[in-house]
Order: structure tokens, then C-alpha cells, then sequence
């Protein structure tokens, strides 16, 4: 049930995070505030393939 799932920032396009969800509860496309090194800031990060 569990998939990998890549982490992209949404202002440099850099992809800093690995994780996984669960397709069942969260069918769409996970978008979480994180820590961008490249831009040294928190912005929004959009899941990726």
C-alpha cells in the first residue's frame, strides 16, 4: 500500500526530500512545508514522480 514519493521545492525546482505515503488515505498529491537548503528557506514542496 505504501509507495516512495520524491519531494520537489516549488520556487528552484530542487528535489530535497524522500518519503512514502499511503495511496489509500492520500490519493492526491502531497504538498508539505519544508526546509529548502537551496533557497535556505521553509517554502512549499510538491510531491513529484
Amino acid at each position: 500500500m505504501r509507495t516512495a514519493i520524491t519531494l520537489a521545492c516549488s520556487e528552484c525546482k530542487q528535489r530535497n526530500y524522500q518519503s512514502n505515503k499511503n495511496k489509500k488515505n492520500d490519493p492526491d498529491r502531497l504538498e508539505l512545508n519544508k526546509y529548502c537548503k537551496f533557497c535556505r528557506k521553509s517554502t512549499l514542496h510538491k510531491e513529484t514522480k
